[in-house]
Parts: C-alpha cells; sequence; structure tokens
C-alpha cells in the first residue's frame, strides 16, 4: 500500500473503510500498482480471506450493505487535444462506482463523471477528475448510491476551452444504472468546492450534502446553494463530516483558522452553534450510538477525541486520546453496534491499524 504519504487536499487518499451489518467491515487501500484493494474484517477488526482488488489510481470511499458494498475509485483517463484558452489542467482522469458482492467481487461498474469515446476532457461539457480538488464521499438509501465528489469542469470560450472547478452529486441505482432526474443529483453543486460530504436522512427520504466554497467563503448546502455556517478565504476553510441530529436536522463539524465548531441545521442556516474550543485544522464527526456523536481531532502523534450529544450538542464525558496516526482527509464510520472505526496508517507501508472506539452505555 501507499501509506499516509502526502495529506493535502489535492493528494490520493490512502484508505477507507465501510461498516457492514454484522458489525465486520471493509477494508479499501490503494496500492502502489494502479490497484484499489478491499479485504473483509472480522467484528475484531483482523483480515479475513483473500483481498480482491481494481484498477483504481485514486480511492474515495466505501460503503456497505448485506450485500456487500460500493468503492467510489478513480481511473486514469483522457483530456484530448482542447486547446486550453491557457495553463495546465492535466490529468483528465474519470470517477466511478464498483458494486461489489460480499466475496469482494466486482457487480457492476458506473462511471460517474461523463468521458467517452465521443467526449474526452477537453471537449467543453466535459466533467473529469484532475490534479485539484477531486475527492468525494458515498451514501446510500438502500437502494440506490449517490456519490458526491469534486470535479472539473469544461467550458468552450471562442477557440479554445477553460476549465474550472466544482462538485457534483451522482446517483445510482441498485443495477448499476445511472438514476435520471433524480430530485438530489446535480451537475454542478458548489463551485469552487472542497470537502464534499453527503448522507442519507430516512426521515426526510432526502440525500443532504454540505460543502466547503470560496464562493462568498461558506460552509453551504449545494444546488441550490444555501449558507450553513460563514466563513473566510483565508486559505484554512475546512469542512469536517456531516451526521443525522437526533430528532430533526444535522451536525456539521468544520475548522476556520483552526477553530473547530459544530453547527446543527435543518434545510439551510445554522441554528445552533456549538464552539468546542478545540484547536485544530481537519475535524472528523461520527454518528457514536443512539442520540450521540464523536468528534475526533489530530492532537500531536495521535488523535483526541470528544462525545456530544446529537440532539443539543452539548459534551459528554471528557476528551480521550485515540492512539493512531491522524489522517486530515479520511472519515471514521458508524457500527450498528454503536461504536465507531477509524483506519490508520500502521508502523510501514505494509500494515493498517484499525483505531475502534467501543460503545458507551
Amino acid at each position: 500500500m501507499t501509506g499516509y504519504s502526502g495529506e493535502a487536499d489535492t493528494d490520493p487518499l490512502p484508505m477507507a473503510i465501510a461498516a457492514r451489518p454484522d458489525g465486520g467491515s471493509w477494508l479499501a487501500w490503494r496500492g502502489a500498482d494502479g490497484k484499489v484493494y478491499l479485504g473483509k474484517l472480522g467484528c475484531d477488526d483482523k483480515l479475513v480471506g483473500k483481498p480482491t482488488s481494481f484498477a483504481g489510481i485514486d480511492l474515495q470511499d466505501v460503503q456497505a450493505d448485506a450485500n456487500g458494498g460500493v468503492l467510489l475509485l478513480t481511473r486514469k483517463g483522457t483530456c484530448g487535444t482542447g486547446p486550453l484558452c491557457g495553463g495546465e489542467s492535466s490529468p483528465c482522469n474519470t470517477m466511478h462506482m464498483i458494486r461489489f458482492d460480499n466475496a469482494g467481487k466486482q457487480v457492476w461498474q458506473r462511471q460517474v463523471t461523463n468521458l467517452t469515446g465521443g467526449r474526452q476532457g477537453y471537449d467543453d461539457g466535459a466533467r473529469f477528475v484532475w490534479w485539484y480538488q477531486h475527492h468525494g464521499r458515498l451514501a446510500t438509501d438502500g437502494k440506490n448510491w449517490a456519490a458526491y465528489f469534486g470535479t472539473a469542469i469544461t467550458v468552450k470560450n471562442g477557440n479554445c476551452v477553460d476549465i474550472h472547478q466544482g462538485d457534483r452529486i451522482q446517483v445510482v441505482n441498485a443495477k448499476g444504472n445511472l438514476v435520471s432526474g433524480h430530485k438530489d443529483a446535480a451537475e454542478v453543486g458548489c463551485s469552487h468546492a472542497w470537502t464534499s460530504r453527503i448522507v442519507w436522512d430516512p426521515r426526510t427520504k432526502r440525500f443532504v450534502a454540505v460543502c466547503a466554497t470560496d464562493n462568498n467563503c461558506r460552509i453551504a448546502r449545494p444546488n441550490p446553494y444555501r449558507t450553513v455556517a460563514a466563513g473566510k478565504c483565508d486559505g484554512t476553510l475546512f469542512g469536517g463530516d456531516l451526521v443525522l441530529a437526533k430528532s430533526k436536522g444535522y451536525w456539521t463539524a468544520w475548522s476556520q483558522g483552526a477553530s473547530v465548531r459544530l453547527e446543527h441545521f435543518t434545510t439551510g442556516k445554522s441554528d445552533t452553534t456549538i464552539r468546542t474550543g478545540v484547536s485544530s485544522a481537519h475535524p472528523h464527526l461520527v454518528s457514536y450510538g443512539a442520540g450521540r456523536m464523536l468528534l475526533a481531532w489530530q492532537s500531536g502523534s495521535t488523535m483526541a477525541a470528544r462525545v456530544y450529544d446529537s440532539g443539543t450538542g452539548k459534551a459528554v464525558g471528557a476528551q480521550f486520546t485515540i492512539k493512531v496516526k491522524d489522517h486530515s482527509y479520511q472519515a471514521f464510520k458508524a457500527y450498528p453496534d454503536g461504536s465507531a472505526a477509524y483506519p490508520a496508517a500502521g508502523s510501514g507501508n505494509t500494515s493498517i491499524r484499525i483505531a475502534r472506539v467501543l460503545p458507551v452505555s
């Protein structure tokens, strides 16, 4: 595997974990050989059987259900001839969902960018994955799968093309086909955008998304824009993760100037701000059992965490240490037993440690 390597917002992601309904996990990691590997973990967080692999130069996310799961990964694409009006934007890669079964074998694949034999990256209207902001996340309603990710946007400008950046939501059904006209899909959501986050809300039967954007420098809901929290364009605006609140609405963690906050919102503007007192540039947030959520962040060479009530936003108990190395852009995942897990770099580039925060009563 590739290890943590760089942690910039344009660097490849090394690994991701998904919670299986039986309490085990799917663990995905990026190899150094142009492949993404997938392994099944038991309830003891140890590898079971032999991993499988898929062509992929970058890993974005993995999610699971009773029949297997879905990987979101990047593959090599083609830019074509353009020409560009100026500058450079290569490469022109593609984003794919890979559906796999409980043996880790591919069931279907679906490109969620739009490059084809007749459309390359430098053709007007192309949506592709480039070196710039491009990471993404997955969510599922139990039947359909939604991918929310950063994308390059090609626009004709006279006799040449300009390359812009935004993000994109695509929904794919159980057969691997794009869901045409889905009410939560977006050709372009936020622009410019980073830290694209998405969750399925069974109460409203909607996919809900937030981004960090330099459009008025804020944490926002996309398509159409609705401000959740106002920020500043000072290079420190970071969107953490998105979880369901206890009864209604959502919580998102974000950071500005290394000051971490929690925001509660329903349709748009935050109605509750929790200033956590945490100093960190890249917070993580995950659901943690019934009515609770876990906030985690880098603390020296390890991670620190604290539990919060997902109804009131009040802290529950004291801060504690998670003895693994943080990665700014990886995610914790929630498990059916009320625990949460995080994939972390091991002692070298050939090992992965799973940090499991056990449930509390």
